[in-house]
């Protein structure tokens, strides 16, 4: 065994902080990052070559970049969040209301026209009262 070898005892607590503080704001830079990549394509009001400027400017030069856009546009990245968060909602309310609406609607035009069918004398008591029960379960 030629050299040292570090043991655990020989990294001070300060060390432990210091890197659990560099990993802490390396994470919280690539959060960043993505979170702005996110909001210049979340952005309704930029067309599409303000678009490509703002993500080659974040993209090329990343630390820049950011600063530049969080001061330029960071006014507005909460509200379009939101919103995007508000839309999302709306569509998922919408689409159980659908599917809940759907599936009572569906039922009950079921047992109409099985009521129509019964007046009609296409079908029998006995033939009603089983379609009945198969539609209802």
């Amino acid at each position: 065994m030629e050299g040292l070898v570090p043991l655990a005892y020989d990294y001070p607590v300060l060390g432990v902080f210091w890197t659990t503080l560099w990993i802490f704001l390396w994470v919280l830079w690539f959060f960043l990052l993505f979170k702005v990549i996110l909001d210049i394509f979340r952005d309704h009001d930029l067309n599409g070559w303000a678009k490509a400027g703002w993500l080659v400017f974040v993209l090329v030069l990343p630390f820049l970049g950011v600063f530049v856009y969080v001061v330029a546009r960071g006014k507005n990245m909460g509200r379009r969040e939101l919103q995007h968060a508000q839309d999302q909602q709306q569509a998922m309310d919408d689409y159980i209301r659908r599917t809940a609406g759907s599936a009572g609607a569906s039922e009950a035009d079921q047992l109409a026209r099985l009521s129509e069918l019964k007046a009609r004398g296409d079908i029998t008591e006995e033939e009603y009262q089983q379609a009945k029960q198969r539609v209802l379960q």
